[in-house]
């Protein structure tokens, strides 16, 4: 009898990311499910813990030419370029669905410049939609997409300047792998204001074929996700919580290559306080409903009440 009532007690899935709470730790990957409309059809959206919008920039941008997209072995390559419809319609498009959802929505913002992404997030501050912003420096498909977060001076003035014009919206920044030392970006955008710190974005890589001679994307290099990614994924979020945000209090998003709810909770014992699904919907959307699933039921098979017993558990001393 004690087993079976251990196999369905409840137990609490909810996180708190810097005082925004999510009824779940499970959310989209920026940049992997558009703006919402376009995943409504294959899962209920209102499942999540958070929904992450594709990169927003001042401008309309119509990304890279194509291809943009090649699969490689355990993962694929993107160079989409950032593209989106801009600030505007994405406020006057968009945001009214959003608000639809019922989640936590977290609009991802990119920018050329410094002034970019101040004038994006002074407009999103106000809406009652966007519960954060989550910065991204750290896109490795575009000509200036690394610019910020590999230069950690220059990151934190950044964080600093977007810090300034946030009243109400948390502010996360995404960090890159393709740095020396992530730990340095990160002790760089908590310097700045930084609240929450979400990582890893793609690693930077390539395909060629073979048989034209060339690289198989149009803008030659691309962004790797995927499970290929996971192990980088999984020690840069260990590193990090150990040497920066678990002594600081700040909370992780772990994403990387995660599929199921084993990695999910890989990246909780390695320290995240939440987890971000991006290619792995691509393939099955309905992994977003199934992998929190899959953590309650984990935490009950071990008598376990609340997602909190798990995270940073890989550090604890042996």
């Amino acid at each position: 009898m004690s087993g079976s009532t251990a196999s369905t007690a409840p137990v609490d899935l909810s996180v708190d990311l810097a005082g925004l709470k999510l009824a779940n730790p499970v959310m989209t990957a920026s940049g992997t499910s558009g703006y919402g409309p376009e995943y409504a059809p294959y899962v209920d959206l209102q499942r999540l813990g958070a929904f992450v919008t594709k990169s927003v920039t001042l401008e309309p941008r119509k990304g890279n030419p194509p291809p943009r997209t090649v699969e490689t072995a355990a993962g694929m390559l993107n160079a989409i370029g950032l593209a989106n419809v801009g600030l505007e319609q994405f406020v006057t498009q968009k945001i009214p669905y959003l608000g639809e959802l019922g989640v936590p929505v977290i609009v991802n913002v990119a920018g050329h410049t410094v002034e970019d992404y101040v004038t994006v997030c002074r407009r999103l501050d106000p809406i009652e939609v966007v519960s954060a912003v989550e910065l991204n420096v750290s896109c490795p498909n575009v000509s200036d997409g690394l610019e910020f977060g590999t230069d950690p001076a220059r990151l934190c003035a950044l964080v600093r300047s977007v810090r300034a014009v946030l009243e109400r919206c948390r502010l996360i920044v995404k960090l890159s792998p393709n740095v020396t030392s992530i730990c340095a970006a990160a002790e760089a955008a908590l310097e700045g204001g930084a609240e929450i710190l979400s990582l890893v974005n793609t690693l930077r890589g390539m395909a060629v074929d073979i048989e034209g001679g060339r690289p198989i994307l149009a803008n030659r290099f691309g962004g790797l996700s995927g499970p290929a990614i996971k192990p980088v994924a999984l020690a840069a979020v260990f590193e990090v919580y150990r040497r920066v945000a678990g002594p600081a209090g700040v909370p992780l998003i772990g994403m990387g290559g995660i599929t199921t709810w084993r990695d999910a909770v890989e990246f909780h014992l390695a320290g995240a306080t939440a987890v971000a699904v991006g290619t792995a919907t691509f393939v099955d959307p309905s992994c977003l409903a199934r992998i929190p699933e899959g953590i309650a039921q984990h935490l009950r098979d071990r008598s376990l009440s609340s997602l909190g017993s798990l995270i940073g558990g890989a550090h604890a001393p042996t």
